[in-house]
């Protein structure tokens, strides 16, 4: 079971609001301070950033245990780490970086007494101090007034929680939430500082594996920066980064080490995103109004982006025009046929070139994912204006015309599918005629599981230049990791 958290902007009054874990012990019937650590629920499942995300997982959970001790064996025996004699992994430092990822683990917690956030989150969750403070420092803790309302699938043990920690006469006596409404309450905000004190019947939710970016450390950052001005730094982004972090990990972002490399006091601020596993240029700003200033750029269309793509075949030259389904979560699904409601997507193919397909020791150094592409002698380095900038655009239109990024093995399995056994996409020019919606519905749900994993490292895809205000400013990257 998992609960929604609200928006993740943080909107503080004189001082972050203090919030207390609550525990019960429901065997006993007795409370104590950390003994009795009610947990309300450990998921696997990736937290998405949009509006339906909460009934999603809601859906996707129902079936986990609700509990502590919630890490399945498996899953911990199937990585290197060691185990505890509790079942978890032996924990000690965040920094500098693992060699690899936990397996995924995200706590709810309800706080039964007051008292420090790291010292009842490190008894809850048998962590160690250190530990605790490094997820603090990556943003992987937030709390909410009031714990969120669960989905409908809850068990009747987790609605009994729920009911008894939000029954009206125990919320009248919290002088914190006066004031505001139970929806306001159960708004969800960053832990920003480990000496915070949390108060009884505060909800928290604990991102304990955070995702990690270990090509972090490995990046020459100062040789990455492209130009430095008053207002704004651009950025030439390695591929496997994330440009700002992630929902549990703003510490291992191309703005802060960006921001480190410089010297600067004040943390640079994303104005845009490219994928992880995308390279090239970005924009970060050194205030927050410049940011709102180049935010109003994008939206007034003045912002002009050019891609290098690498593709498994060749792109048709002019302007590639699909639709894509409105579901923030990937795989994004497109369709060259009109949907009511789905989103335009349009790029401009203004060059496409055959080059040699990269060399097996470049493919190692990347990571890059072997999907299985027959015909791997030649590639075709595609130059693009994107028209419109949705979430993995390129990549999935590219991939609809039989064409997918070189390595990204997310969409190249969907693709070779759909070459394999035409009409297994549901929105392709071989699509089938369905009888109902139930088959519709069913050969969607198939169609996403021809798709892959997200890439761990790069893909053939290179934000080569961005520019504004017709070319005034123009900025361009390097050659992109194939050349």
């Amino acid at each position: 079971m998992t609960f929604a958290s609200g928006s993740f902007t943080p909107i503080l009054t004189n001082s972050l609001i203090a919030s207390r874990l609550w525990t019960p012990n429901w065997r006993n019937g007795v409370f104590s301070p950390f003994n009795m650590v009610h947990t309300f629920a450990s998921t696997r499942s990736r937290l998405l950033k949009n509006k339906n995300h909460y009934k999603r997982l809601a859906l996707s959970s129902c079936s986990r245990s609700f509990s502590c001790q919630s890490t399945a064996l498996s899953d911990i025996n199937s990585t290197s780490h060691t185990v505890s004699s509790n079942g978890h992994l032996r924990y000690g430092r965040l920094m500098p970086c693992p060699l690899q990822n936990g397996p995924p683990r995200v706590e709810h917690l309800v706080v039964t007494k007051e008292g420090p956030v790291v010292e009842y989150i490190c008894k809850a969750l048998d962590l160690p101090p250190l530990y605790v403070e490094d997820l603090i420092q990556f943003g992987a803790v937030y709390y909410a007034l009031v714990c969120p309302k669960p989905p409908p699938t809850a068990s009747p043990e987790q609605i009994k929680v729920y009911e008894e920690v939000t029954d009206p006469s125990i919320l009248r006596k919290r002088t914190s939430i006066k004031g505001k409404t139970v929806r306001e309450a159960q708004k969800t905000f960053k832990i920003t500082r480990a000496d915070e004190i949390v108060e009884a019947g505060t909800y928290l939710r604990v991102h304990v594996h955070p995702k990690r970016f270990p090509r972090c450390y490995d990046i020459d950052w100062k040789s990455r920066i492209i130009a430095v001005t008053d207002d704004y730094v651009i950025l030439d982004k390695p591929a496997g980064t994330s440009v700002g972090g992630t929902t549990d990990n703003i510490e291992e972002s191309c703005a802060t080490f960006a921001t480190r490399a410089l010297g600067f006091s004040a943390p640079l601020l994303t104005t845009h995103q490219i994928d992880n596993c995308t390279e090239g240029c970005v924009v970060l700003a050194r205030s927050k109004e410049y940011c709102s200033v180049f935010h109003g750029k994008i939206r007034e269309k003045k912002v002009k982006k050019l891609y290098l793509a690498l593709a498994a075949a060749p792109v048709p030259i002019g302007i590639l025009t699909h639709y894509m389904r409105p579901i923030n979560m990937a795989p994004r699904l497109v369709s060259e046929d009109f949907v009511k409601g789905w989103l335009l997507c349009q790029l401009e193919v203004l060059e496409c070139k055959k080059v040699p397909w990269p060399r097996s020791e470049i493919q190692r150094t990347y990571n890059l994912e072997d999907c299985g592409w027959a015909l791997k002698d030649f590639a075709y380095e595609c130059q693009i204006n994107l028209l419109t900038g949705r979430t993995h655009q390129i990549r999935a239109q590219l991939a609809a015309c039989s064409a997918p990024v070189v390595g990204d093995s997310m969409y190249m399995p969907a693709a070779i599918a759909e070459i394999v056994c035409p009409g297994s996409n549901p929105f392709g020019k071989n699509k089938k005629l369905y009888t109902n919606e139930n088959d519709k519905s069913l050969a969607i749900d198939e169609w996403i599981a021809q798709h892959g994993k997200e890439p761990s490292v790069a893909v053939g895809l290179q934000a080569c230049q961005i520019s504004w205000d017709d070319g005034k400013h123009c900025y361009g990257a390097r050659l992109p990791w194939w050349r």
